[in-house]
C-alpha cells in the first residue's frame, strides 16, 4: 500500500469516526461529498441494523413452522399501513425540523418535535386498540387459513397492539435526522435491534424461566426492544446531547405548528398508504398460491429489505440535505446533493443486484430448505433485483421531494405507479394470464422502474425549490 493510499484510508477512518459519533452537524456549507458521507454513514448503519434484525427474526421464526413465516408475511403487510402513518408523520417532522435548523431557529425545531410526538401517540393508541381486539379477523381478512390464524394471531395481536413503539421510534429518529443528529438515530436502532436479536430466541423457543411462545414470542421481543429504545430516545431529548433538547415548558399544545405538521404529513401519509396498501393487495394475491409460496415470497422480501434499508439510509441523507439547504436559502446546493447521493446509491445497488442474481437460491435456502419455498423465494429475489439501479435513484429523488416538504408530488407518482399500474398488472399477470407468483414479481419490478423515471422527470422541473413549510 502506497503512502497516498495509507493517507486516504486514515482520512476515511477519521471521517467515519466523526460521522458515527455525530461530531459534524453543519451541512449547509463546505464539501457536498463530505456532507453526504457524514449523514449517510450513520443513516446507512441505522437502516442496516433494522434489516439485520429482519433477517435474524425470520431465521428464528423459520424454525417454528411454515405457517409462522406466513403469519409474519400477512401481519407485516398490515403493519406496513402503520408504517405508512409513522413514515408520513416522520417525513413531515424531518422536513419541518430540517428547515427550522437551516434557518437557525432551534426553538422552532423544538416546538415542531413536541407536536409531532403528540400526534404519533394519539394515532398509535387508536390503532393499538384495533390490533388487540381484532387480530384474528385481520388475519382472516388477509386470506389466512384457520390453522395459520390459530397459531399466529398472538403475533398479530402483540405487534399491532404495541405499535406505539414503532410509531415513536420512527418519529423521534426522524426528528434527530432533521436536526442533523443522524448518529443518535443510528445508536437508537443499534440498541433496539440488538435487544431484539438477543430476546427473539428467548421468547420464541423458551429459555430459562421464560415459556415457549412460538411466533408470538417474536412480537413480544420486538416490543421490548423497541420500547427500550424509545425510552433511550426520550432520555436524549430531555437530558442528552442532541441539537434539539426539550424542557418541560415545551410540552404544550401548539395549534399552528400542529396544523402545519398535519398538512405536510397528509401528503406523506397518503403517499406511503398508497405504496404500502399495494403491498397488502399483492400479499392477498400471493396467498392464493399457498403457504409455501407465501413463505418464499416473505423470506425474499426480508432479504431484499436487507439491502433496501441501507439504500433508504442514503435517501434519508438526501432529505436532510435538501431541507437544511433550502432553509439556508441554497437551493442549487440542495439539488447537487440529490444527484450525487443518487449516483452513490446506484453504485451500491448495482453491486447488490449482481449478488442476488447469481446466488438467489443459496441465499433463500439459508432460511428454509423446503424446495417450493426456495424456488419461489429465489425467483422473487432475481426478478426484483433486475430493477435495483432504478430503485436507487427513485428512492433518493422521492426522499428529496419529501425533505423539501413537497409530499404531494411523490403521492401522485406513487398513485399512478402502484395503484394504476402495479396492481392491475400483478392481478392480470398472476391470475388472468396464468403466470402465477412470477406475475406478481414482474409487476413489482416494472412499477419501481416507472416510479423512478417519473420522479426524475418531475424533480428536474424544480418546483420543489419553492415549497414553504
Amino acid at each position: 500500500m502506497t503512502n497516498s493510499n495509507i493517507f486516504s484510508f486514515k482520512k476515511f477512518l477519521n471521517y467515519f469516526w466523526i460521522a458515527v459519533t455525530g461530531k459534524e452537524t453543519e451541512f449547509t456549507s463546505g464539501s457536498i461529498r463530505k456532507a453526504i458521507f457524514m449523514l449517510s454513514i450513520p443513516m446507512i448503519l441505522e437502516m442496516l441494523m433494522e434489516s439485520i434484525f429482519a433477517l435474524v427474526d425470520i431465521a428464528y421464526v423459520s424454525q417454528v413452522s411454515v405457517n409462522a413465516v406466513a403469519t409474519i408475511g400477512l401481519t407485516e403487510s398490515v403493519i406496513t399501513l402503520i408504517y405508512a402513518l409513522a413514515i408520513g408523520l416522520s417525513m413531515a417532522a424531518t422536513a419541518v425540523v430540517a428547515r427550522r435548523i437551516g434557518e437557525k431557529d432551534v426553538q422552532g425545531a423544538r416546538v415542531a418535535a413536541v407536536q409531532a410526538i403528540g400526534l404519533g401517540v394519539i394515532i398509535s393508541i387508536l390503532l393499538g386498540v384495533v390490533g388487540v381486539f381484532y387480530a384474528k379477523e385481520i388475519l382472516a381478512l388477509m386470506g389466512g387459513e384457520p390453522d395459520l390464524i390459530a397459531e399466529g394471531y398472538g403475533y398479530t395481536k402483540f405487534l399491532i397492539g404495541g405499535n406505539i413503539t414503532i410509531m415513536l421510534l420512527f418519529l423521534i429518529n426522524a426528528i434527530f435526522r432533521g436536526a442533523g443528529d443522524a448518529s443518535i438515530a443510528m445508536w437508537t436502532l443499534v440498541l433496539s435491534n440488538g435487544l431484539n436479536i438477543i430476546l427473539d430466541p428467548i421468547f420464541i423457543f423458551g429459555w430459562g424461566p421464560v415459556p415457549e411462545y412460538g411466533v408470538m414470542g417474536a412480537a413480544i421481543a420486538t416490543n421490548i426492544g423497541r420500547g427500550t429504545a424509545v425510552l433511550f430516545q426520550l432520555g436524549i431529548l430531555f437530558f442528552g446531547w442532541s441539537k434539539i433538547k426539550l424542557v418541560l415548558k415545551d410540552l404544550v399544545f401548539n395549534l399552528g405548528v400542529m396544523i402545519n405538521l398535519v398538512k405536510v404529513s397528509l401528503g406523506g401519509i397518503a403517499q406511503f398508504l398508497i405504496g404500502t396498501s399495494s403491498w397488502v393487495f399483492l400479499m392477498r394475491i400471493m396467498s392464493e398460491f399457498g403457504s409455501e409460496v407465501l413463505a418464499g415470497y416473505t423470506i425474499a422480501i426480508r432479504v431484499i429489505m436487507f439491502t433496501l434499508m441501507p439504500a433508504w439510509g442514503m435517501s434519508n441523507a438526501a432529505a436532510t440535505l435538501v431541507g437544511q439547504n433550502l432553509g439556508a436559502k441554497k437551493p442549487d446546493r440542495a439539488e447537487i446533493s440529490v444527484w450525487k447521493t443518487g449516483k452513490y446509491n446506484a453504485y451500491f445497488m448495482g453491486v447488490v443486484s449482481l449478488v442476488y442474481l447469481i446466488f438467489a437460491k443459496s441465499i433463500i435456502s439459508w432460511f428454509n430448505a423446503t424446495p417450493s419455498v426456495v424456488e419461489n423465494g429465489a425467483l422473487c429475489l432475481q426478478i426484483i433485483a433486475i430493477g435495483y439501479v432504478f430503485y436507487a435513484y427513485g428512492m433518493v429523488v422521492t426522499q428529496a421531494f419529501n425533505g423539501a416538504g413537497d409530499t404531494k408530488t411523490p403521492t401522485k407518482i406513487n398513485f399512478f405507479s402502484f395503484w394504476m399500474f402495479q396492481l392491475p398488472l400483478a392481478y392480470l399477470a398472476a391470475l388472468t394470464f396464468g403466470f402465477g407468483a412470477k406475475g406478481v414479481f414482474i409487476a413489482i419490478t416494472a412499477a419501481e422502474v416507472v416510479l423512478a423515471v417519473m420522479a426524475i422527470i418531475w424533480f428536474k422541473k424544480g418546483k420543489w425549490k419553492q415549497v414553504q413549510v
